[in-house]
C-alpha cells in the first residue's frame, strides 16, 4: 500500500509541477474576456466570406502576436491565406439520348469555365439506381480527383436538390469535373453535354502560430480549432437574427489562444507546437483541409482540436470526451498525465454520429496522425447548438476554464517528447 500510494503521490505533485501558476493564465475572467469579443454582436456570427469573419481573424492574429508565437514556415504574418472558386452556370445545353440537359437535371461540381462532355466514355461513368445507397455512392465522389459522370435514378430527386446547391458552393480551384445527371435513363447509348460558367473568386485565411521546439523541433504537436459559425439568418421569437456560435465554436478558439499563451510563458516545449485557428469548418472543413497540405503529416504527433467546450458532458463537471478514442492510445496518454486530478477524459457516446470524421482533426487524422477532438457538447441534446441561442450567458465559464487547463496538463509528456501517440490507420 505504502509503494502504491507513493506513486500517485508522486504523480500529483509532477502534474502539480507542470502546471505551476496555471491558475493565472487559464482562468474564468479569461475565458470570458476572449469570448466576449468573439461570440460579440459585432462580429455577426463570423460567417465564412463576411466582414465579421475577418474581423474574428484580425483579433485572433493580435492574441497570437501578445504569446509572441512566431510565424508558420515562410509566412509573413499570422495569416495562412488561401482561395477559393466559385462557377456559376450560365447556359446548360446537350441532351441523353433524346432527353434533353438542363439546369433542372443537371448538377456540375466544377470550377472550370466551360464543361463539354460528347460521349459517355469522356468522363468515368457511375450509376445510382433506386435501390442504392445515394450517400454511400456519391459522396466519396466529391473526395476523388476524377472527372465523373453521375446518373441519378430520378427516385432520388430529392436529394439530387440537395446535390445541387452544394455544387454550387465555392471550393478549392480544380481541373476536375463532377458531373450529375438526374434521369429515370440509366443505360443511355449517348450523351452530350456542354456547360458555361461565370467564376469568381473568393479569400479565406487561417490563423497560424508558431512556438518552435528544443531538441525534438521537427516534431510538431497540433492545437487547433475553427472560428468561422452561421452568421446572420431569419429572426427566431425573441427577434434576434445573430448565431453567435459561443459554444461552436468560439469556445474552442478561446482554448486555443489561451493554451497558446500558456505554453508560450512556460516555454518549456521539447516539440513543436502549432496553434491554428480554422476557417469554413461550417461549409465543408476547407480551412483544416488547406492547412493539412501545408505540412509533412509523418512530423505531426498529435492535434487537439477543441470544438465546443462550453458546456457540461454527459458525465457533469471536469470532463470531456475524445473521438476516435479507440483508434490510438492518445486518450490513455492524455489521462494518465491527469493521474492524482479529478478530471476525466471519456470515449465518444456518440459514435453513431461519426463524430471522428466531421471536424477539423479529420483531414490529418486521414493521413495517419493521431488527431482527436475534445468535446463536452451534448449531440444528443444540446439545445442552443447551431441556434441564435449559442451566446455566452448558456456557457459554463469555470467549468470551460478547468477544461483547457485539463488539455494543457493532460499534454505534459507528448510536448515533452516522453509520450508519442500510436498512429491512426489512414483512409483510403
Amino acid at each position: 500500500m505504502k509503494k502504491i500510494l507513493f506513486v500517485f503521490t508522486a504523480g500529483f505533485l509532477s502534474l502539480l509541477s507542470f502546471g505551476q501558476n496555471i491558475d493565472k493564465t487559464i482562468n474564468a475572467t479569461e475565458v470570458e474576456r476572449i469570448e466576449r469579443i468573439l461570440a460579440a454582436d459585432d462580429m455577426q456570427g463570423r460567417k465564412t466570406f463576411t466582414p465579421g469573419n475577418d474581423k474574428a481573424a484580425e483579433f485572433i492574429a493580435a492574441e497570437f502576436a501578445k504569446s509572441k508565437l512566431k510565424f508558420f514556415g515562410k509566412a509573413t504574418s499570422y495569416f495562412q491565406d488561401f482561395t477559393m472558386a466559385k462557377a456559376k452556370a450560365l447556359s446548360v445545353s446537350g441532351s441523353i439520348d433524346s432527353e434533353p440537359l438542363t439546369t433542372d437535371n443537371v448538377a456540375v461540381n466544377t470550377t472550370m469555365e466551360e464543361v463539354n462532355i460528347n460521349s459517355l466514355k469522356d468522363f468515368e461513368l457511375v450509376v445510382v439506381k433506386k435501390e442504392d445507397d445515394f450517400s454511400k455512392i456519391v459522396f466519396p465522389i466529391f473526395d476523388e480527383k476524377k472527372n465523373y459522370l453521375v446518373l441519378v435514378d430520378t427516385a432520388h430527386t430529392k436529394r439530387f436538390k440537395g446535390i445541387q446547391r452544394f455544387t454550387g458552393n465555392a471550393k478549392f480551384p480544380s481541373t476536375i469535373s463532377q458531373v450529375f445527371i438526374l434521369t429515370a435513363n440509366l443505360h443511355p447509348t449517348s450523351f452530350a453535354l456542354h456547360v458555361k460558367n461565370q467564376l469568381s473568386e473568393q479569400k479565406l485565411r487561417n490563423i497560424v502560430g508558431v512556438l518552435p521546439g528544443r531538441s525534438k523541433k521537427d516534431e510538431s504537436v497540433v492545437f487547433s480549432g475553427h472560428y468561422d459559425h452561421l452568421g446572420i439568418g431569419k429572426p427566431n421569437e425573441a427577434m434576434d437574427s445573430i448565431f453567435n456560435g459561443a459554444n461552436d465554436d468560439a469556445a474552442g478558439t478561446t482554448g486555443v489562444i489561451m493554451l497558446a499563451n500558456y505554453f508560450s510563458k512556460l516555454n518549456n516545449n521539447e516539440r513543436t507546437l502549432i496553434f491554428v485557428a480554422f476557417t469554413a469548418e461550417e461549409i465543408g472543413g476547407f480551412g483544416s483541409r488547406y492547412f493539412s497540405e501545408q505540412l509533412d503529416a509523418d512530423k505531426v504527433v498529435a492535434m487537439f482540436n477543441l470544438e465546443m467546450i462550453g458546456t457540461e458532458s454527459n458525465w457533469g463537471k471536469n470532463s470531456a470526451y475524445i473521438t476516435g478514442y479507440e483508434k490510438s492510445d492518445f486518450g490513455k496518454i492524455l489521462q494518465k498525465n491527469l493521474a492524482g486530478s479529478n478530471f476525466r477524459f471519456e470515449p465518444d457516446p456518440y459514435p453513431k454520429q461519426n463524430l471522428f470524421y466531421r471536424s477539423d482533426n479529420a483531414t490529418l487524422a486521414e493521413l495517419g496522425v493521431p488527431a482527436h477532438t475534445i468535446s463536452t457538447s451534448k449531440m444528443d441534446s444540446e439545445k442552443n447548438y447551431h441556434t441564435q441561442d449559442d451566446e455566452i450567458e448558456t456557457l459554463d465559464l469555470n467549468n470551460m476554464a478547468e477544461i483547457i487547463k485539463a488539455i494543457a496538463l493532460s499534454s505534459k509528456t507528448i510536448i515533452s517528447g516522453e509520450d508519442t501517440p500510436t498512429r491512426i490507420e489512414k483512409r483510403k
